[in-house]
């Protein structure tokens, strides 16, 4: 006696379930662009804000028990460790390993917010460090610091709006932004480095 033949429509809803379960590419998110927009502009601009409040929001008197600029090595091992991400997250999405492309990203991002809390700590405690004048690479660390600065300012809207697409699965737009947002994000994260080993000699 032979089994009775699965319906076609059956075998079908039975594909279609399984690549849910297993797709990675599904969106993560509903799809809402305008209040997508007013979160990440209104983001973006709070977390400049605060940044520019920075030169004059200033603890230096404060005793934290420790070296505050302990906090910049932080910053600089946080940059280190996202542009290590950011390169194996390009080399898993060529791989069309999308799965573990999006757990490094989120891992970037994650580390993106952990450095801007460290960033912020660093400043109000431990108030600025001039690069002396009269030094040989003084002219070399002035045009590295502007442009990361520069790029540093504008780079958030585009990580967010990047990241948004990918959570409602908007591919082909994900994947136009990142062609601007991971080349910025990945200088920006490298001169972070640069820009410590720089200065940091001349901490007090």
């Amino acid at each position: 006696m032979t089994a009775p033949q699965q319906k076609p429509w059956i075998s079908c809803l039975q594909i279609y379930i399984c690549y849910l379960r297993n797709n990675p590419m599904k969106a993560e998110m509903k799809k809402n662009d305008k209040l997508a927009k007013t979160l990440i502009y209104l983001v973006s601009a709070v977390v400049f804000l605060v940044v520019l409040s920075l030169h004059y929001l200033k603890f230096t008197d404060v005793n934290l028990g420790f070296d505050p600029h302990l906090l910049a090595k932080a910053n600089a091992l946080i940059n280190g460790s996202v542009s290590i991400l950011l390169v194996a997250a390009l080399v898993a999405v060529k791989k069309k390993n999308f799965e573990l492309h999006k757990k490094l990203m989120k891992a970037a991002i994650y580390l993106s917010v952990l450095f801007l809390v460290t960033y912020i700590g660093h400043h109000m405690f431990a108030g600025e460090t001039q690069y002396p004048i009269g030094e040989s690479n003084r002219g070399l660390y002035l045009v590295i610091l502007s442009t990361h600065i520069v790029l540093a300012a504008v780079i958030l809207p585009f990580i967010l709006f990047t990241a948004y697409r990918a959570l409602i699965a908007e591919f082909p737009a994900h994947k136009k932004l990142a062609k601007y947002t991971w080349p910025i994000w990945f200088y920006v994260a490298v001169t972070g480095v640069i820009v410590y080993f720089m200065i940091s000699p001349y901490y007090h």
